[in-house]
């Protein structure tokens, strides 16, 4: 059975009995104590701690799942996987035990042509907590299921928490026996390789307290039991498919087989290599996965999660094939065509997909080159030192500089025979982030508990936005919170968050920023409102400070929005629409947006593209939106379904999650999108629009920015005004400008060239001198010099060869070089084989002047360069060297 068809027949057969199907959630979790969604039931986690109230008594879903945290152990063993997929089924407060057993026997065990799995029940085994006799007794009586096949489990395997205070309760697991060949008799007590956990089945039946791990107390029955039960679809898949382990089945296998194609090898054939292909299955497919959902590849969160199980896939392909070839894009096709069954909006993503990932394999291949060659060097200095352990701060240099993820580096380094210090490593990093800046969600959402908004959402119901029409209107204040916590009354002075019933106030999101404006309380209280978020969907929470007063919970108010800056917010807004169809008109339908800011005056639009824009195409670019704004197109917004939104050719942005019902905005057929900001009425209202410029900001993603309305008209006349100066003080009309100083700088360089050249011939004009007074010093002669300030790194270097090859190659010789060539001091060392043969190398003697300067450095034995910051300790560092050799005889 495929696994598109064992997705299908489970959501089947519980819709079929009452359940409402949920779509599946993005990967990227709306839980701020997580990254990215790790299990079926988070999702509806809000639901089983109450927080919110849920939509339907049961559901069911096929929900997406990350898991990193044993990435490590993937292609190693049969069960783990990166990315995979949880079958579920939940109650909340609806039905328990009596029901959730059978339900899932029936489905198990129901012959195929009947709907089922046609799992033959011989072959099942179940699991129940310890003193779950409930459990036990409707397996045995209810269900048929022999007693000696029902097996009791000690709180670590049959009892289920969130790891925190709140809902718990026992677990019940179905386990497949795989028969003899796979381990010993005896059920899953016995060997859980031969008998495989297939679904779990968790009651939340009770209360926990304080605690750590499974030590904690019940603090008694919940008043409503809930439902939440797992199961597999991957593992499932392999059962169904009589294959051996996930990698082997129909989706998987075709990445993992076609892989195998592409680098010459062949699975089964030898382990080292089963392992790598299944490491490159398991990620590829988790990569689309990622991608399709929203993320980006990057250094910190979710990002690294996506850049990390690339650049595994990268290097186990070029380990495998023994080549530098490119390997990931028809994977990435083989692994889309795949999943499309299941998930048929990633035809619709695919190409965004495939730059997001090319781009990425092409990065990593320049990175990889560059940072292998430093890693051998690194490890190179670590044995020559006779040392085992790959420094923290190499480590962090390549992470840091070279994006390799630190599980690379100790593959690299294991491979050599080496350990890494992790400690340092950790630390290194530990200390950049501090430095950081903090994530710009935490800083409005913070590590808040959410409860005290869930329960004003489930008192109340979702804020009333009056903002399209209405600048203010009257209110009614629903609920104050001061500190986190819910308050009566907020006085002058206090920072307040308020819900109202309905407000006129803009709530950040889709990449606008929040109104600001004020809340008054007739005769009590003004409040100056400077952020409006969303916490959770349909709640706008005013947040600000009491001007004067005091605002109570029940009171009437005005809420106004500052008009100005709302307009000019808009303008920003619809401008970056027009920028983004004029993107995807200069770049084709791959130029997806992957995010934006929209903000009084100013934009900054984020976009998919795999190549960055010349000045010609912006140019380009900025006159079609200009001319649409000179067209004065009325922008019109409507409400319609989703499904009739896409088939209009309205653009939706990535990762972005829409209800059954949108709201799209359109300026005539120039633009159509998914959008739930604010808009001008049409587009001559903008003004101008003025691009800034274009960069890259990440692996296949680039921003524009732009200035609009009297901000881009004060650009403009600010850029007029400087080229009328140049042109005034270079005697010269304006459209001759860019000859002339393209002369001018051509000149300059010119002149720094020969300037450059007569330094390194002083410099090299002293290696004579130098020579001659090489010092006789514990039998090696030695020449130590500071060269004039200015002298490049490589002019020392030329001086320090040249000196050493002038001196007599039968003796011990050293030479030792410094200077300051741009406020930093630089040393290099020069040693003949005869120094080598007295132990006298440069790399050695380089890191002993380096010290001298705060800094670092290396090398070969025979030449070695470093350098520092502090520029007065040339001397000393030399002298560092001198007493170096002086006790070396």
């Amino acid at each position: 059975m495929e696994t598109a068809e064992i997705a299908r027949r489970f959501l089947a057969f519980f819709e079929k009995n009452g359940h409402t199907v949920v779509p599946s959630a993005s990967l990227i979790a709306e839980d701020p104590t997580l990254l990215l969604v790790p299990a079926g039931m988070v999702p509806f986690k809000p639901y089983f701690l109450g927080q919110r109230t849920p939509p339907h008594a049961t559901a069911t879903s096929v929900q997406k799942c990350i898991r990193t945290k044993d990435i490590e152990e993937v292609g190693k063993t049969s069960r783990h996987a990166t990315f995979f997929q949880m079958l579920g089924n939940f109650s909340f407060g609806d039905y328990f035990k009596e029901r959730a057993i059978p339900l899932a026997w029936e489905l198990v065990t129901t012959p195929v042509e009947q709907g089922g799995f046609g799992i033959d029940p011989d072959r099942l085994w179940v699991t129940v907590y310890l003193d779950d006799d409930e459990a036990a007794a409707i397996w045995r009586d209810e269900v048929g299921v022999r007693p000696e096949r029902i097996q009791r489990m000690g709180k670590e395997e049959n009892y289920w928490d969130m790891g925190v205070p709140g809902p718990c309760g026992p677990c019940s697991e179905i386990f497949y026996d795989r028969g003899p060949e796979y381990g010993a008799e005896g059920g899953p007590e016995a060997d859980e390789n031969r008998y495989i956990e297939i679904w779990n089945l968790v009651f939340m039946q009770y209360e926990r307290g304080e605690g750590s791990g499974k030590d904690y107390p019940i603090l008694g029955e919940l008043p409503k039991k809930n439902i939440d039960t797992g199961l597999g679809l991957e593992r499932l898949a392999a059962v169904l498919q009589g294959v051996d382990n996930i990698y082997e089945t129909d989706i998987i296998g075709r990445v993992l087989h076609r892989a195998a194609e592409l680098t010459g090898t062949r699975y089964g054939d030898d382990a080292q290599q089963d392992v790598m292909l299944r490491v490159v299955a398991d990620h590829v497919r988790s990569a689309v996965m990622l991608v399709g959902d929203g993320v980006r590849p990057g250094n910190e969160k979710a990002g690294y999660v996506l850049r990390r199980i690339l650049r595994r896939s990268i290097r186990n392909l070029r380990l495998l094939s023994g080549t530098e070839a490119a390997f990931l894009h028809e994977l990435t096709e083989v692994s889309i065509d795949a999943m499309k069954d299941i998930y048929p909006d990633l035809l619709d993503k695919a190409q965004v997909i495939f730059g997001v990932i090319d781009t990425e394999e092409k990065n990593f291949a320049d990175t990889l080159r560059s940072g292998t060659a430093l890693f051998n060097r690194a490890a190179e200095r670590t044995r020559a030192a006779g040392g085992g352990t790959f420094s923290g701060a190499d480590a962090f240099q390549l992470h840091d500089t070279y994006g390799f993820p630190i599980d690379l580096t100790l593959e690299m380094a294991a491979e050599q025979g080496l350990q890494v210090d992790e400690n340092a490593f950790t630390e290194l990093m530990t200390r950049q982030k501090e430095t950081a800046k903090r994530d710009a969600k935490a800083k409005k959402l913070g590590n808040a508990d959410i409860g005290v908004y869930a329960r004003l959402l489930d008192a109340s119901g979702a804020t009333e936005f009056l903002g399209y029409t209405d600048h203010e209107n009257e209110a009614r204040v629903l609920g104050l919170i001061v500190d986190g916590e819910a308050v009566g009354a907020a006085r002058t002075g206090e920072q307040v968050e308020i819900v109202l019933d309905r407000t006129p106030f803009y709530g950040e999101s889709g990449g606008q920023l929040a109104d600001k404006g004020v809340i008054e309380a007739d005769g009590r209280g003004v409040v100056d409102v400077d952020d409006v978020q969303k916490p959770l969907p349909g709640l706008f929470v005013h947040r600000g400070t009491v001007r004067s007063g005091e605002l109570v919970v029940d009171d009437s108010v005005r809420a106004a929005i500052d008009t100005d800056r709302r307009a000019s917010v808009s303008r920003s807004h619809s401008a970056t629409h027009l920028i983004h169809s004029a993107l995807r008109n200069a770049l084709g339908p791959s130029a997806g947006q992957a995010g934006s800011e929209n903000r009084p005056g100013r934009l900054r639009f984020d976009f998919t593209a795999e190549r960055s824009l010349g000045e010609a195409e912006l140019a380009e670019v900025e006159e079609e939106v200009n001319t649409v704004l000179a067209g004065d197109v009325q922008v019109r917004d409507f409400e319609t379904t989703l499904d009739e939104a896409l088939k209009m050719g309205a653009l939706a942005m990535f990762g972005e999650k829409y209800g059954d019902r949108v709201r799209v905005v359109e300026m005539s057929d120039y633009s159509r999108e998914l959008c739930g900001g604010t808009h001008v009425g049409a587009t001559g209202q903008l003004g101008v629009v003025k691009l800034l410029g274009e960069s890259s900001i990440g692996s296949g993603v680039r921003r524009v920015e732009a200035a609009v309305g009297i901000d881009a008209f004060r650009r403009l006349s600010k850029e007029s005004l400087l080229v009328g100066q140049l042109s005034e003080q270079l005697k010269t009309p304006r459209e001759e400008l860019p000859e002339r100083i393209e002369a001018m700088v051509s000149r300059l360089r010119a002149a720094e060239k020969e300037i450059e050249r007569m330094r390194a011939e002083r410099v090299l004009q002293a290696a004579a001198d130098l020579a001659a007074g090489a010092r006789e010093t514990a039998g090696a002669l030695l020449v130590v010099h500071r060269a004039e300030d200015g002298a490049t790194g490589d002019d020392l270097r030329r001086l320090a060869l040249d000196v050493r090859g002038r001196l007599d190659a039968d003796r011990p010789v050293v030479v030792a070089v410094a200077g300051v060539p741009k406020d930093r001091p630089v040393v290099v060392v020069a040693a003949n084989k005869a120094a080598n043969q007295r132990g006298l190398k440069a790399g050695d003697l380089v890191g002993v002047a380096a010290r001298e300067l705060g800094g670092g450095g290396g090398g070969k034995p025979d030449v070695a360069q470093g350098g520092g910051t502090d520029a007065g300790a040339v001397d000393a560092a030399l002298s560092a060297v001198e007493a170096r050799v002086a006790t070396s005889a």
